[in-house]
């Protein structure tokens, strides 16, 4: 007897990423078809399970049988391919359950994204009841770089296998084939290594909460990348995102949705119908992810964790040779909500000492332009080593070899995060540079601006985890309060004393009361008449703002109360 369980979780992923046979369903003769093209990347890959092909064709196909009928097919094959129209789908489905086939790859469109939803609902019940787990439809296919297998429909290469010594790498799974190959062309020029890379299309079986599930546990994968356009099963994606987060896995995603005209969009690609943005957003990164709103904020920060997946709490040490870049990392880093930590006194001694006595030093860090390259070694080691530092940003412009292999020096022997950026956009760069650059224990990049956007959010979710695995103390001495709506200043208070920050101001019940307040908070002020009852202050006149003096402040209050 079939279980409906089996059609999802770990162990259906390991039936259809990790095959020991393979049927393709829809099987032509005729060259340049998707079944040619499945045959194809099971031949260059050196398939070593049983293929089988189920189609129309009387005579054999590449030397093997073509069986009329998926109902033909041996009981119990791990993954059968569908090349078949959407109109053939649901037959198809039926005869793979009778035959136990236990994973279905379903290429075809024309379901929910085009209306059909009643019809890919029948599909997946289909399946579920009797164990099968598919995958789609409306999906590319999937290239795995563990066992050596791309089963793509619209392309058939050779994929290179990662090796024992190859780190473990990143794993990418969306709903769009679109996003998954820009994804993947983008990690092999950053030369990260990729373990799997899935389109799952509709997902009206399998979501990207199994492949989480499954990626868990899989010791070639090290950070998980997630494009998905509906999280249908919420408290199980949260359970994942919880479960990746304790095995030191990150899970990044990128969710569009945002606004009206995002939704209609993802609703026509694969019929996905979403929810609350905010909300989705808030729940995953408590349970333990990290949400992204663009394709580049998502690449530039996998290239940091794959590098260094356990982000530190502790804020970036930042080193330019540039005063105006200073400045403009203080705004930037403002904007991003980024803090910049204090060095410590000996570290600032031993800048003091390394760097020209004209500098005034502290982070960021101008070393200027009369620093010598035992000065930038010297720098970027004192910053490396501070325990109030938890990773170094560098941007700076990488002239010569020398400066670059300065800093590969200073950066060296230290686990802690880094970053460095050759400053001149796309300028050529000088051999030597370039392999210095390539020998770097650091990431490397040439823009500054969108890696330490990215830097920010993975300091955002160092803080993230360091919050979540930290005990929660009551706060003390908060102030008394009742039940229902508070008055505007003793809200402000309350959050205050939590440590949320709050314009300055204290209840005033006089008005030589405001005049005190008014004068140790500097004016320009406002004034706010204040009452529980009273929400809408500026209607009722209870509002000046402005107030630039003690006379203005007196007709203020004597017209307010008045």
């Amino acid at each position: 007897m079939t279980n409906p369980q089996s059609a999802r979780g770990p162990n259906a992923v390991t039936k259809f990423l990790r095959p020991k046979s393979v049927a393709i369903v829809g099987m032509s003769a005729r060259q340049g078809t998707v079944g040619q093209v499945i045959l194809q990347g099971l031949k260059l890959n050196n398939f070593q399970g049983d293929i089988h092909l189920v189609g129309r064709s009387a005579e054999p196909i590449d030397g093997r049988r073509v069986l009329s009928s998926p109902a033909e097919l041996p009981m119990g094959v791990d993954l059968a391919v569908f090349t078949l129209p959407a109109a053939a789908v649901p037959e198809a489905v039926a005869a793979c359950v009778q035959r136990n086939v236990g994973s279905a790859m379903i290429f075809a469109a024309g379901f929910a994204e085009t209306g059909n939803r009643d019809v890919q609902d029948s599909v997946t019940r289909t399946a579920r009841e009797g164990g099968l787990a598919i995958v789609g439809p409306n999906c590319l296919g999937y290239t795995n770089n563990v066992d050596g297998l791309m089963l793509h429909m619209l392309i058939a290469r050779q994929v290179g296998r990662l090796s024992a010594a190859t780190p473990a790498g990143l794993a990418i799974i969306g709903q769009s084939g679109g996003i998954m190959g820009h994804m993947q062309r983008a990690a092999d020029v950053r030369k990260i290594p990729v373990s799997y890379v899935v389109s799952t299309g509709n997902e009206a079986g399998l979501e990207s909460t199994d492949f989480i599930e499954f990626l868990i546990e899989d010791r070639a994968t090290r950070v998980i990348a997630v494009y998905a356009e509906q999280i249908r099963r919420a408290a199980d994606f949260l359970a994942a995102g919880r479960k990746a987060r304790a095995s030191g896995k990150p899970v990044v995603l990128l969710h569009p949705g945002r606004g009206l005209k995002s939704k209609r969009a993802a609703q026509s690609h694969t019929g996905a119908l979403i929810g609350d943005y905010g909300s989705m957003r808030v729940q995953v990164e408590n349970a333990g992810a990290l949400v992204v709103n663009t394709m580049d904020e998502m690449m530039d920060l996998l290239d940091i964790l794959a590098h260094f997946p356990a982000p530190p709490k502790e804020g970036p040490g930042i080193i330019t040779g540039s005063g105006a870049y200073v400045a403009l990392t203080n705004d930037f880093a403002e904007d991003l909500g980024l803090a910049i930590p204090e060095i410590q006194p000996k570290t600032k001694a031993l800048l003091d000492s390394a760097l020209p006595a004209f500098g005034n030093y502290g982070n960021p860090l101008d070393v200027t332009a009369g620093v010598t390259p035992d000065g930038l070694t010297a720098a970027t080691k004192a910053l490396m080593d501070d325990p109030n530092i938890g990773s170094v940003f560098i941007s700076y412009p990488l002239n010569i070899g020398v400066n670059a292999r300065a800093f590969n020096e200073g950066l060296a022997g230290s686990s802690k995060p880094k970053v460095l950026i050759a400053l001149g956009d796309g300028s050529p760069l000088d051999p030597e540079v370039a392999e210095a650059l390539n020998k770097s224990p650091a990431v490397v990049s040439r823009s500054s601006d969108r890696m330490f956007r990215a830097l920010a959010l993975y300091h955002r979710y160092g803080q993230l985890l360091a919050r979540q695995g930290s005990k929660y103390e009551p706060y003390k001495n908060l102030p008394s309060i009742q039940k229902g709506t508070l008055p505007e200043w003793l809200g402000k208070k309350l959050l205050s004393s939590i440590g949320l920050r709050v314009p300055d101001g204290e209840l005033a019940r006089t008005v030589e009361e405001a005049v005190t307040v008014a004068s140790r908070v500097g004016y320009p002020v406002a004034l706010k008449a204040q009452g529980s009852a009273l929400a809408h202050k500026t209607e009722a006149g209870g509002v000046r703002l402005n107030i630039g003096s003690d006379v203005e402040l007196r007709d203020g209050w004597k017209s307010m109360a008045g």
